[in-house]
């Protein structure tokens, strides 16, 4: 653990009347990684998530992100906000300003704003900067959401599912700038439904259910990903065949010898980050 984490979390507890959202959760995020949270609907990660930005406050546990305790009131947690950067699931803006002038009166907020044009060129909307708000397709206003995130040279990157309503392109390219915001630094804290995105993005992954952490890895080891039985699959006389083994090499080795050569249609296929995920959060056996 570094010696000033962007996010350190210690038994965090959060309810609402008589019911436990979040249970006593642990969690550190490093500077200048990308971190996912990963769980179901109403495992707690929402609530979560909005304690750290200070939209929630917690009925007990300690919370410091960037150092600051995010339910701090007053001129203090104005400058603490001038170094995060937040995109939520959903926005309501002036819906007669354009994209342009949406970033620059966003960027006025901000003690060291990007450049308008760099921010609206990177989220891909450089040919709608002129368009109104409301003239945006669903895609083209989730990336103004991310434009308005980042206008502020954020320290800290919160992205609430942020690639809901892209096309495949449009997300591959929105993964391109996560990772240049973190070769400059940026701490990201991710929540996505999209397994794939964080396997692609997150230097670690915890996953939430029921209020509680049931495990923070890298996503290559996860719930044990790492030592789960591979998937040896093969075609031998214009059937498809499998097994399920904890030594594919050996299986490999066999079936060459077998075939005295090539083996038809090999595939070593790992459970992926989603089919392990499901497991562990009992959605699927």
């Amino acid at each position: 653990m570094s010696t000033n984490p962007a996010i350190q979390v210690r038994g965090l507890v959060k309810k609402y009347g008589d019911k436990t959202a979040v249970a006593g959760i642990d969690l550190t995020v490093e500077q200048g990684e990308i971190f996912a949270l990963l769980g179901p609907n109403g495992a707690g990660k929402t609530t979560t998530v909005e304690i750290l930005e200070g939209y929630r406050s917690a009925n007990s546990g300690e919370i410091k992100v960037l150092g600051f305790d995010p339910a701090t009131k007053g001129s203090a947690a104005q400058k603490w906000r001038n170094k995060i950067g937040i995109v939520l699931q959903s926005a309501n803006d002036a819906a007669d300003l354009t994209v342009i002038e949406t970033v620059s009166h966003f960027a006025n907020y901000f003690d060291n704003p990007k450049g308008t044009h760099h921010v609206i060129n990177a989220v891909g909307l450089s040919d709608k900067e002129n368009s109104k708000t409301r003239q945006l397709s669903g895609g083209q206003r989730r990336r103004l959401d991310v434009a308005l995130g980042i206008i502020g040279s954020p320290e800290l990157l919160f992205l609430d599912e942020p690639t809901t309503g892209f096309d495949p392109e449009a997300r591959r390219s929105f993964w391109d700038l996560i990772r240049t915001l973190k070769s400059e630094g940026t701490t990201i804290l991710l929540t996505t439904h999209y397994l794939d995105e964080a396997q692609e993005l997150a230097d670690r992954v915890g996953v939430i259910n029921n209020g509680k952490i049931i495990e923070i890895a890298p996503p290559t080891t996860l719930g044990g990903r790492n030592n789960a039985p591979a998937k040896v699959i093969w075609l031998e006389n214009g059937v498809n065949k499998e097994i399920l083994t904890t030594n594919p090499t050996d299986e490999v080795i066999k079936l060459n010898k077998q075939f005295n050569g090539p083996i038809p249609e090999l595939q070593v296929l790992r459970p992926n980050l989603e089919e392990i995920y499901l497991r562990m959060i009992g959605e699927l056996k």
